[in-house]
């Protein structure tokens, strides 16, 4: 059970940083945020697109941000379905995405929802192999991967924060 109290603050850490990252856009201030509002519906389009070339680079940081959702939250929910597991994964990315449209502050994707749905899926996937290949074991290497990433991350905002002041 203790493992699962370290595993919830990991993941709401997780959350606050991922909310900063995606919504405020790292800004220290209201006045450094964009404002953007846009919706793009076409999977893979004009918005993945640079001087006609398609930005690969997005794509896969909207992907791997999303790798420690899935991974934290089968951990949690290990005993619950897939698709229960799935499903705030898909319903946070789409609140994301909403929170950007109605406050203006980026640019509303569907391929930005469908990559961090992959990143999710992805995690819950990483976290079942790690099971399997630890049963015993498996949610402590799991919090202590994700501490030290989280430790990292939050020597970086830390560090992001003195260099910004």
């Amino acid at each position: 059970m203790k493992s699962k109290k370290i595993t919830v603050g990991l993941l709401i850490f997780y959350l606050a940083a991922l909310s900063w990252i995606i919504i405020f856009k790292m800004a220290f201030s209201a006045m450094e945020l964009p404002h953007i509002r846009s919706i793009n519906l076409i999977p893979f389009g004009e918005s993945v697109i640079i001087n006609g070339k398609m930005d690969f680079g997005e794509i896969i940081q909207n992907l791997l941000a999303f790798i420690p959702f899935g991974i934290l939250i089968c951990v949690l929910w290990e005993k619950k379905s897939l698709l229960k597991q799935f499903f705030p994964i898909i319903c946070t990315s789409i609140l994301f995405e909403v929170i950007q449209y109605v406050f203006a502050v980026g640019a509303s994707d569907i391929t930005d929802v469908l990559m961090n749905s992959a990143g999710g899926l992805l995690g819950i996937g990483t976290a079942v192999l790690v099971e399997k290949l630890s049963e015993k074991h498996w949610v402590r290497i799991i919090n202590i991967l994700s501490l030290t990433g989280a430790v990292l991350l939050g020597a970086l905002i830390v560090m992001l924060i003195l260099a910004n002041m």
